[in-house]
This record gives structure tokens, sequence and C-alpha cells, in this order.
């Protein structure tokens, strides 16, 4: 499903973020992506949906070498990856319905289809009375599954997550966990970058881990 083969990113002004990264993905695997702040997490992320692309190495995604494609393909891989971002990025100025609907809006979609895959994915994050409320009435627990809802509405087979738990309690935080389990028993590969061990480690799944930018070993 990823593949990165020698990856380092090098910001302008000399900033390393990553450094000589190798690891895969398998489909329908389920991994955390561990690390202090500042390890290389968001960035390892970014270039998976190519909003950064790697200064040494390959990158690949479904087989596809990220670093042959040009900009016009960007949409064709971002369709393929579901991304839950900690602030939710919502638009507090429609409804939860439209905030979910928006990928297959700009996708496309007929508004009967848009509804159905709409309702089913509200349905598995357990929101399905809330499609006509907006988020500010909502919950930060709720705010985070319409995000979560948004990522899985065009059915990807590949789910990120960055801190999706970051500014929750504990116990919403494993609800949360749980849901991204339920996706990947369906067959989703999911990546979550996280820095709560403690839940990471109760999840019981593998752990990438990076320190200044290269995987511990």
């Amino acid at each position: 499903m990823i593949r990165f083969d020698h990856v380092s990113k090098r910001y302008p002004g000399g900033k390393e973020a990553l450094t000589n990264v190798n690891f895969e993905l398998d489909q329908s695997e389920m991994v955390f992506l561990t690390g202090h702040s500042g390890a290389g997490k968001s960035t390892l992320m970014k270039l998976i949906i190519m909003m950064e692309r790697p200064s040494q190495g390959q990158v690949f995604v479904q087989g596809v070498n990220l670093n042959r494609l040009g900009r016009r393909h960007i949409p064709d891989i971002r369709r393929n990856v579901g991304v839950v971002f900690q602030n939710h990025q919502l638009l507090f100025d429609r409804s939860v319905f439209d905030n979910v609907a928006l990928p297959l809006t700009i996708s496309g979609y007929q508004p009967r289809e848009i509804g159905r895959r709409v309702r089913a994915a509200l349905s598995k994050v357990g929101l399905a009375d809330k499609e006509k409320h907006y988020p500010v009435t909502l919950s930060g627990g709720e705010q985070q599954r319409v995000g979560i809802a948004r990522a899985v509405v065009n059915k990807p087979p590949l789910l990120l997550a960055d801190e999706p738990t970051g500014n929750l309690d504990p116990g919403l935080s494993e609800e949360i966990m749980n849901l991204f389990q339920q996706f990947n028993q369906v067959g989703v590969a999911v990546m979550i970058a996280s820095h709560d061990l403690v839940l990471v480690k109760a999840m019981g799944h593998r752990q990438i881990i990076l320190s200044g930018g290269r995987l511990e070993t």
C-alpha cells in the first residue's frame, strides 16, 4: 500500500525533517506512527498525499511512484487517501451533511449518490441523527467523528490520521481509535500519527517510531 525507499526531506534553510526512511505499510494493515514533537511524523504524511515532495528517495502509494507524477495527477492520488486532522478542519458555516459531502461534491457525484454515501458514513461514526446540525453545536468528539466520516465517504483504500485524539479526553480517544480499527477490519489500510503511547500500546498494532527524522529500529 505504502513504501518509502531511502526517503529524505530537507526544507529550505537546511532543516532535515526526514533522513533515509525505509518502511512498508501492507494492504489492510493498521500502524501507528509515533515519536516526539518535531520527529517528522507530519512531514511523512504530507509526502504520502503529495503536499510535499522528497528531497531524496522514492515514495510509492498503491504501487505508484509519486516522484514520477506531475501536478495534474495529485487529485487522483488524494481521492484514494482519506485524511483526518487533529483540528477537524470543518466548515462551520455548513451543516454536518454538507461537510461530509464536500469530497463527493468536488468529485462530481450526483446528488442521490451523495446523499446515500453521506448518510452511510455518518451512520458508521454514530452521527446519523446529526446531519442537519452545524459543527459549532457538536462536542469535540462529535466534530472529530464528522472529520472521520468526511475522510471515509469516498471509500478510500488508505486512511491517514494526524494526531486525531490530541484534543480529546482518554475515553473519547479510545472511542475514536476503535472507530479506526473498525475501518481497518473491513480492509482499509490505516496509519495514525499519535503521541499517546499508552493508548497506542493498548491498541496492539505495529509502531513506526521516528526520532529526529530517522526511524528507530
